[in-house]
């Protein structure tokens, strides 16, 4: 199974740990994690289930390419990523 883990910042606002779900594209992971955890779906995809603008992936240790559809493929030993971008500047 794949492991799937949250940035802390995330934690903040829901509960998100770190998971181990069957699945073999990134959407098959996470729709596997907002199984167990409804409300992280919110945070994590739009509507339209796409990744919201703010929010990247990485299987090992890649960034994923299907921004849209989540099609990028899952080993059972990968280990996926989930961050919230920040955005900002010096002062």
């Amino acid at each position: 199974m794949a492991k799937v883990v949250f940035t802390t910042h995330l934690e903040r606002y829901i509960t998100c740990p770190t998971s181990d779900v069957p699945g073999g594209t990134v959407r098959e992971v996470l729709d596997s994690v907002f199984a167990e955890n409804p409300p992280l779906r919110g945070y994590i995809v739009d509507e339209e289930g796409a990744l919201r603008k703010h929010v990247s992936v990485f299987v090992d240790n890649a960034p994923i390419n299907d921004r849209v559809r989540l099609a990028d493929p899952v080993n059972p030993d990968s280990e996926i990523y989930v961050l919230q971008a920040l955005s900002g500047g010096s002062r």
